[in-house]
């Protein structure tokens, strides 16, 4: 079945699988977050981004191979539910970028800057400060060298918006110019984005509807 990355929690999990990386996406409860495992197609080595909630479904995902590290990509509750029980059954070291790890109540091992890079055995994934629905959100894009380039934008980026930022004004204008000025700017229409909650999008399709974003404010 080709990879759509419309998943439900409780559901089963989608599978997108490139030349060099293989990407498994689930829902997990009460919030509707979505997790991604990634696996080095060379090395076997994975990764998880967002241990947000049900650690006995992200630990099944993981299987018996484990994970070298778990990204967590902005400090909101709900994308670090499960952080504690997956470090603990897993030894995973931990990534979240460097403005939002004090609101991670699990200790951060690596602290995370924009450009730094993220690495899936020989994968590599290039992290980007996005400021505006945390202080430090980070996105991680994949450029993908047999085909176009992945992001996992957490609560960035959505189909049809940025994410949240509660009404201030000041935090909309960051989020939108971060992501205008680090995702849309270098990266092609073919961008495929993997949010944080509810189905994938491209940068393609969001692109038209980048000026309405400014004009409505959120």
């Amino acid at each position: 079945m080709a990879y759509d990355g419309n998943v439900r929690v409780g559901g089963e999990p989608h599978v997108h699988e490139l030349a060099d990386l293989v990407i498994t996406k689930v829902a997990v409860g009460p919030m509707e977050n979505n997790a991604y495992l990634l696996r080095c197609r060379a090395t076997g080595e994975q990764v998880l981004i967002d241990a947000a909630a049900e650690p006995e479904t992200l630990l099944r995902l993981i299987g018996d191979d484990g994970i070298s590290s778990v990204v967590t990509t902005h400090r909101h509750g709900d994308h670090w539910g499960a952080l504690r029980a997956v470090v603990d059954a897993t030894g995973a070291r931990t990534l979240a970028g460097r403005h939002d790890a004090e609101g991670i109540p699990v200790p951060t091992d690596v602290l995370v800057d924009d450009g730094d890079t993220v690495r899936v055995g020989r994968v590599e994934l290039t992290a980007r400060h996005l400021a505006g629905h945390t202080p430090g959100s980070i996105a991680l894009v994949y450029d993908d060298p047999h085909g176009h380039p992945h992001v996992f934008s957490g609560d960035c980026l959505f189909p049809g918006g940025v994410g949240n930022t509660f009404g201030d004004s000041r935090a909309f204008a960051s989020l939108v110019d971060d992501v205008e000025t680090k995702l849309f700017g270098p990266l092609p229409d073919e961008t495929w984005v993997y949010p944080g909650h509810g189905k994938d999008t491209t940068l393609g399709a969001e692109r038209p509807h980048l000026q309405e974003w400014r004009e409505r404010g959120w």
